[in-house]
């Protein structure tokens, strides 16, 4: 019974990565009378075969996006700005006469500048997350159409 469980236990494990790590759900008919035994294995072995000709593996990827978080966006750059502002504004207004309402007026300037710049950032961060997840895409397109490649080499309908 022991060794009945550790064998299905590592059945599951060699099939799971097969099955969770195609981007679309690639359909597989064994055409030729396969047996599902038979599939197991010959899914096994293209998942092997299209991971060494296209250099992409399917299971880092999933495990890189798993672990990749969206990053923080930027933070404080209002405060900054606001702060740098008013300083700067308090200079000017001294030189003026009126260092409050310089100090308010750099502050308010600062927290506007400070905006832009986040807003920036967020937009460059954005932008080079959409940039990794259609690499990672394209990737996986690369990878699918090798696995399928194989599949249907050994007498198989992929969809």
């Amino acid at each position: 019974m022991k060794k009945m469980s550790i064998f299905i236990s590592l059945l599951l494990l060699w099939t799971l990565p097969i099955t969770l790590v195609h981007a679309e759900d690639l359909i597989v008919f064994p055409a030729k009378g396969q047996s599902a035994e038979q599939t197991e294995k010959d899914k096994g072995a293209c998942y092997t075969w299209a991971k060494q000709q296209t250099g992409v593996d399917p299971l880092a990827l999933a495990q890189k996006s798993a672990e990749q978080a969206p990053p923080a966006g930027p933070q404080g750059e209002r405060v900054k700005g606001a702060v740098g502002g008013a300083a700067a504004g308090a200079v000017v207004g001294a030189i003026a006469g009126d260092a409050g309402n310089g100090a308010a007026i750099g502050g308010a300037a600062g927290v506007m500048a400070g905006g832009a710049r986040q807003r920036g950032k967020a937009k460059a961060q954005q932008d080079a997350q959409q940039q990794q997840q259609s690499q990672t895409k394209q990737d996986l397109d690369k990878y699918n159409r090798a696995y399928a490649a194989c599949l249907e080499g050994k007498g198989y309908m992929v969809k």
